[in-house]
């Protein structure tokens, strides 16, 4: 079993176990567990053969946005990631050639209910949570859905502190804590309904929203409302790009930080953004090899702090490359990089062969805005908040839901006053990219005990400011995106230390003995991994070696869970040192001439396993309309409706010189969501498998 049984942050609960079988083999997994978190647990990454080439497929999103992980449950196909486990469970691998099973003919009638609230809000992530517990608060009728069992979105994914200002959105608090003080919120909001597992399938031309929850339709008459949908990860086209193992940042912390399933053994991470640097910090977390990260841009994108952190572990960062290929029989063996210009084409003779069971894939979001589109067609009062309005932090997403919120009490007059100008200057800091990186200051003070704040970046954080009981860490302006400077007295106390997002602040204290100063470092990798009088090797700011050090003392700080490992170093060492360096970086094999698969076999279409070179015929024989070329190729034409390789498809043309405004998109389909057809008429039907079950009991 591949289950995460230890971990610095997350703490495993004790649940149930159940046994199901996947292909005749008899598993066990946690009640309530998704199928595709069990089948990793069990060892299984392959959930079908595609039945156009037989290809191995796996999970891909882990989110319900597209179809890469269905298999088939009881008779049913299913999307895997979304559909729990449940006693005595039949799963089978999709197989092209297998024939379903057909429904029996004996149905179950029921009714469509129809409800009527003044302010539907669809997703329960950060910015929905938030809008519902502001509508809360004036007694608005309220319906919040999300299609997860559990609120929080991408919040119960994050076991790091989170950046941004203390005040408006719990900066120095984990993702996971967050997600449930947020939740927790509406307790206290009698009209505010919250549906988990309900799916908002289409908002229709009379302003009426389809929620499919559970087995069960309704029919939600909104007078406002608000898309808090989110948002999906893109796609990235390189030969291999589909095998198992091979697959998104974000499906990659729901096995992990959610389910506690180790799902690889050695990973690779392709982006520098905010999201890959956090996936590897997880990975290593979590016990998992990091082989390495790369980033196409002549630097990472994310903050510098996140960066930093896996560099100082030992996790090379190479800037300036690109993937070139994923290699494997059945699943991920080895991955293949090289070195880019400037203008992203492969440097020949730069490229390096790494072994890896896993990739992720961390190249950017795109907005789940279908809700919203629908919404304004349909001449609704419709407002969009959070990712699903502009991709950016979670910090910046509760204070646009809050904002938001605002807007639509002003639309359905219980608040006339506007939204306050500061709150919109607020969350523009919130947002806001990372500024200059500044050079370390020069020590200006004598003292015996200081912090030293390795936070050099401008991006908008200010834990260490609010915490600190003498008021010696303020910002070198009024805005949350200055950087930190310690200009008073310190009592050697670690609150700044511990709360620190970025584990970018370390003390040093010279009291006890001033030729060998002692330094408090953060730490949040295993408990049991560094214990007092080990040797351990020092690294500074940007990962480089200091050296090797005495452990004195291992705090662990429970509540915080994060753990300070007390080193002794030297008068030159002391001010510099800001973590172990835990791993060696490997420097990959050399690799080979010959890079066999052609570039046109690289799949765009995942669904329907369209490659590169069908799509490029296709526009270079005069193709401008995406309808076309999905009634021709098929690309486009799957379960996932499009969602993963729209995107890809419209760089294509860019890439064959194709302007953009000259394309057709793809008329978008009335229901985004897969459904059964019965649940819109309150039929439930019944494979024959089910139907001897329930005579077999008479």
């Amino acid at each position: 079993m591949e289950r995460i049984t230890e971990h610095p942050v997350l703490q495993p609960e004790e649940r149930k176990t159940v046994k199901f079988a996947f292909d005749g083999k008899p598993c066990e997994a946690l009640e309530g567990e998704m199928i595709s978190s069990a089948l990793f647990a069990n060892g299984v990454k392959i959930f079908s053969r595609h039945h156009k080439d037989g290809a191995p497929q796996g999970i891909f999103c882990a989110n319900g946005q597209c179809a890469q992980c269905s298999v088939i449950a009881d008779g049913l196909t299913v999307k895997s990631c979304v559909t729990p486990v449940r006693e005595g469970l039949r799963v089978e691998t999709l197989r092209g050639e297998a024939r379903l099973p057909r429904v029996a003919c004996v149905q179950e009638f029921g009714r469509v209910e129809e409800l009527d609230v003044d302010a539907l809000i669809v997703g329960g992530g950060p910015s929905g949570l938030a809008a519902a517990a502001e509508l809360g608060k004036l007694g608005v009728n309220t319906l919040i859905v999300d299609d997860k069992d559990r609120f929080g979105g991408k919040l119960v994914l994050q076991t790091h502190k989170f950046f941004g200002s203390v005040e408006d959105c719990y900066a120095g608090t984990r993702g996971v804590d967050i997600a449930g003080k947020l939740e927790d919120q509406l307790k206290d909001y009698p009209s505010v309904k919250a549906w988990t597992n309900a799916t908002c399938l289409a908002v229709f031309s009379d302003r009426k929203a389809g929620v499919l929850r559970g087995d069960q339709y309704c029919l939600v008459r909104p007078k406002a409302i608000i898309s808090a949908t989110g948002a999906r990860e893109k796609s990235l086209g390189f030969p291999g790009n589909t095998l198992p193992g091979v697959y998104g940042a974000g499906a990659f912390q729901t096995l992990v930080n959610r389910d506690l399933v180790r799902p690889a053994k050695r990973l690779f991470i392709v982006g520098g953004g905010n999201v890959g640097l956090i996936a590897a910090y997880h990975a290593l977390q979590a016990g998992i090899s990091v082989v390495g990260l790369i980033e196409a841009q002549e630097r990472c994108g994310g903050y510098k702090v996140h960066e930093d952190k896996i560099r100082r572990l030992g996790v090379p960062v190479y800037t300036r490359h690109t993937i070139v290929r994923a290699d494997g029989r059945d699943g991920l063996e080895r991955v293949t990089i090289a070195a880019v210009d400037e203008k992203f084409k492969v440097l020949p003779g730069t490229e390096r062969t790494f072994e890896a069971d896993t990739l992720l894939i961390a190249v950017g979001l795109s907005s789940v805005d279908e809700f919203h589109a629908q919404a304004r067609e349909a001449g609704m009062e419709a407002f969009v908040c959070g990712d699903a309005e502009e991709i950016a932090e979670a910090s910046a997403a509760m204070f646009s839901g809050k904002i938001t919120a605002h807007k639509v009490l002003k639309s359905l007059g219980v608040m006339a006053a506007p939204v306050p100008g500061f709150w919109f200057d607020r969350l523009d800091v919130l947002k806001s990219r990372p500024g200059i990186t500044k050079a370390p200051a020069a020590k200006d003070h004598d003292r015996k005990v200081y912090p030293v704040l390795h936070c050099r970046q401008e991006i908008p954080c200010n834990p260490c400011v609010t915490v600190c009981p003498k008021k010696s860490i303020k910002l070198s302006g009024e805005s949350i995106m200055n950087t930190p400077q310690f200009t008073g007295d310190c009592i050697g106390c670690y609150k700044c230390l511990v709360i620190c997002p970025g584990l970018a602040i370390t003390i040093v204290d010279y009291r006890k003995d001033p030729a060998s100063p002692s330094v408090a470092l953060p730490f949040e990798i295993g408990r049991g991994l560094v214990k007092k009088g080990d040797r351990v090797r020092l690294t500074g700011w940007e990962g480089a070696d200091l050296g090797e050090a005495e452990v004195l003392d291992v705090k662990d700080f429970k509540a915080e869970n994060t753990m300070i490992v007390i080193v002794k170093a030297t008068p030159e060492t002391a001010d510099k040192a800001v973590s172990l360096r835990l791993f060696e970086a490997e420097a990959g094999a050399k690799a080979p001439a010959d890079l066999a698969k052609a570039e046109d076999e690289t799949i765009i279409c995942r669904c329907e396993r369209v490659s590169l070179g069908e799509v490029r015929r296709a526009i270079r024989s005069g193709m401008r309309d995406l309808n076309q070329l999905k009634a021709v190729t098929r690309a486009g034409m799957g379960a996932c409706g499009s969602k993963t390789c729209s995107a890809m498809l419209m760089n294509i043309f860019r890439s064959e010189g194709v302007d953009p405004k000259t394309v057709t998109a793809f008329t978008r389909r009335p229901l985004f969501v897969e459904a059964p057809l019965g649940v819109f008429s309150g039929v439930k039907c019944r494979t024959e498998a089910d139907e001897k079950a329930s005579w077999s009991g008479f």
